[in-house]
This record gives structure tokens, sequence and C-alpha cells, in this order.
């Protein structure tokens, strides 16, 4: 039969490294246990919506099992975070509180994709190398933080060269990789015949590098169209320079906002569960068609990852929230914006990022507009001034006496009515 070959070849794997292969391969042995002997219960791992629940749970129990683990080892190891008398309430007690938290996320994240997720997909392959490569970038930064006491950590250029890097890797692989496409239907075709005509491969799919403009009814853009004047074999230029800016961008949004007992890792998993929405509406083409929303082939295992995602977080939550037992250090930030701009690039989303990560974006902008206003009063009157009390956003808050619990809190609220707003616009055009 169709699928007797393939499963011949897992199973002769599955024999000569059993411990290893039959943890990464547990998707393709219930799906061989459901095809070959239809054993009762193993159809259950063809339904993502199952398989995305698993992995959420799965991620969420390793993230609370291994938490306090973790945080023993790295106390024994004495690895705790430096903290900078900034004057700000109650920072001083946070110091020798154990950092590289991230570890944690980044486990949670990886064990259960391995588990539930069909790891031939090439979105899946491109998510677990963005988080195990910022994730050894933010571990080198906090290392030379913590073991070589010094407070610069990686110098910045190291760490854009990093993430230029994987914004190299990920817009390589979305314009040249040939099973990165959108579906096309005939537009004859009534939204009840849209499931019939798929069965019966009556579609196109296309290599394009179209993506989605919000609040807007006829909402594609072809990146193509920004300089209309470049060949069409040039195009590429623009895209993978627009993906090294965005991969950039959310990763450095996301470690800035990482200044608050459990404020990146509540905000990140607000974001990633919006995500995970839009992910499994754009792998499901009757959903899709009907929201009239691009249909995206292949993305809907991105919403087992993105669930794994929400799990790490809120289970990171758990010793993170305030106070907090672990910072998750650079090695959790800069991975967890890295792998919301990739399923935002994905998902051909991405110019939802200003307002999903609206968040991230104001901590951001915050400290450019307090930099270049401090560098310009100093030009201009021979002394700095500033426009916040504090930056990022976050400090400006703590500064009016605020308690942190309540900004981290304020800060969730505002995200949760982002990541509602960005949902509303599937039917706000």
């Amino acid at each position: 039969m169709w699928f007797y070959k393939p499963y011949i070849i897992k199973i002769q794997i599955i024999n000569t490294q059993p411990n290893l292969t039959l943890f990464i391969l547990l998707y393709y042995i219930f799906d061989y246990l459901h095809h070959q002997f239809d054993v009762v219960g193993a159809g259950l791992f063809q339904y993502i919506s199952f398989r995305a629940m698993a992995s959420a749970v799965v991620s969420l129990l390793v993230a609370l099992v291994f938490g306090k683990k973790l945080i023993r080892h790295l106390q024994k190891l004495q690895i705790g975070e430096e903290i900078r008398d900034l004057g700000l309430e109650g920072q001083l007690q946070k110091k020798g509180t154990p950092t590289m938290g991230g570890i944690l996320i980044i486990s949670a994240i990886i064990i259960p994709v391995l588990l539930f997720a069909k790891l031939a997909n090439v979105y899946i392959i491109l998510l677990l190398i963005t988080v195990l490569w910022m994730g050894l970038i933010g571990f080198l930064d906090d290392y030379i933080k913590v073991f070589r006491k010094n407070k610069q950590g990686l110098k910045g250029r190291f760490k854009v060269i990093g993430q230029i890097g994987l914004g190299l890797i990920v817009g390589i692989t979305l314009y040249f990789n040939e099973t990165v496409v959108i579906r096309e239907f005939d537009e004859a075709f009534a939204p009840e015949q849209i499931a019939e005509a798929s069965q019966k491969q009556q579609f196109t799919d296309v290599k394009s590098t179209k993506t989605t403009i919000p609040f807007f009814k006829e909402n594609e853009f072809d990146y193509c169209e920004l300089l209309p004047f470049l060949p069409d074999d040039l195009t590429w230029l623009i895209y993978i320079s627009i993906v090294i800016f965005i991969v950039t961008a959310v990763s450095n949004g996301a470690n800035i906002t990482d200044g608050l007992d459990g404020l990146a890792a509540g905000t990140s998993a607000i974001i990633g569960l919006a995500l995970a929405i839009f992910a499994y509406i754009s792998g499901n083409f009757i959903i899709s068609d009907y929201l009239n929303v691009m249909y995206i082939p292949n993305t809907g295992e991105v919403v087992i990852f993105c669930t794994a995602f929400v799990g790490a977080c809120i289970g990171f939550l758990w010793y993170n929230s305030f106070p907090a037992q672990v910072f998750m250090g650079d090695t959790g930030s800069l991975s967890l914006g890295a792998v919301i701009a990739v399923i935002a690039l994905v998902l051909r989303k991405e110019l939802l990022i200003p307002v999903l990560c609206g968040i991230f974006l104001i901590e951001n902008v915050s400290v450019i507009i307090q930099v270049a206003y401090f560098k310009y009063t100093k030009k201009r009157y021979g002394e700095g001034r500033r426009i916040f009390r504090m930056s990022p956003l976050h400090h400006h808050y703590q500064k009016g006496n605020i308690p942190e619990s309540k900004i981290v809190t304020r800060f969730w609220i505002v995200g949760i009515l982002l990541a509602i707003l960005c949902i509303a616009t599937l039917k706000i055009r």
C-alpha cells in the first residue's frame, strides 16, 4: 500500500535505536499502528486538535516537573543574576535569583514537538532551528554575564549577527523551498465544493511572496510590488531583507520586555495562543475559505508548535511570576521573540506584528525615544534630558511607585486586548 514502504524504514530505525526513536517518532508509531493494525485510539493522532492539546499538556508538565530541579541545579552552580542598582523598589532583593531559566522553556517546547508533530514538515524543522539557534546565542550571552562576570554579556554586534544569520536561514527557506506554497482554488467553486475539490486535487499550489494586510477586504499584498522596477528574479532580495528585519526586531523586543517577573513569559503566551488560532485557520482549507483567509498547506502542524510554546511559557510562569524563583535570561527571551517572528512569517501574518506584539513594540520604541531625546538635548542644551522616568517603559511605571505585579498584570491585559483585536481582523475588514 502507499504508506507501507516508509513505515518499514521507520520500523528498522526503531529496532536499531529503540529509546531515542520511540521518543521522537511517537506520532509516526501511532500513525503506523492506525494504518496497519487499526489499533483502537491510535487514530486520535491523525487529528491536529488532539495533538495540539497533548502538546500543550506535556509542555506544561515538563516545565512544572523539571522547573524545580533546574532551579536547584542552577542554585548549586551559583548561577545568579547580577543586579545593577537602578534605584527601583525591591530590585536588590532579586540579587542571586538563578538565571538561564530559558533552558526550561526551550526544553518544554522541543520535547512535545518531537513527540507529537510531523518532523518532516518544513515549518516544524524551521521553528526547531529557530528556538535552538537563538537559545544558543542567548545562552552564550548569559554564560559571559554569569561565569565571566562581564555585565555587558555578549557584544551587541554578535547578537545582531546571530539574528541576521537566522533571518537568512528563515528567508531563504521560505522563499526557495518548494513545499512552502499557498493553495489557490478555482473561483468557480462554491464554499461547499472546496473540500471535494481539495480531495480531487483540483487546485494549484503556487510559490508566492504574498502576505496578508490586516483590516482590508482585498487583503493580499505581494512583496514583489514594493519595487516594481526590480526584476522578478531579484524579489528574494526584498523578501529576505524584510525577514531579517522582522526576526531581529521582534527578538530584541522580547529581550527588552524581559525586565519584570513574568512580563515576557506571560506576554509571549498570549501572543502564542493568538498565533495558534491563526495557524489552525490557515491550515484548514474549509475554515480558511469561509473566512477568506489565505490557505497555506501544511501549516496545521504549526499549531502543535504554538501550543507547546504556550504551555512552556505558562509552565515557566509557575516559577517566574512575582516574586520570581528563576529568570529566563537571554537564553529564553531571545528565543521567544524569534519564534514569534518566524511563526508570523510562516503564516504570512507578519504585518500584524506591530499590533499583536504591541507590548514588545512599545518597549522597544520607549528605549529608542529615550536614547534619541537624551542625545539630542545633550547636544543642544549641554545636558541630557529624559521623556520617561526610565526606559524601557515598564521601569517608567516602576519609578512611579506602581507595584511590579500590578504593572505586569496591566501589561498582560493590554496584550490580551491586542490579541483579540488581531483575531478580530479575520472578520473586520
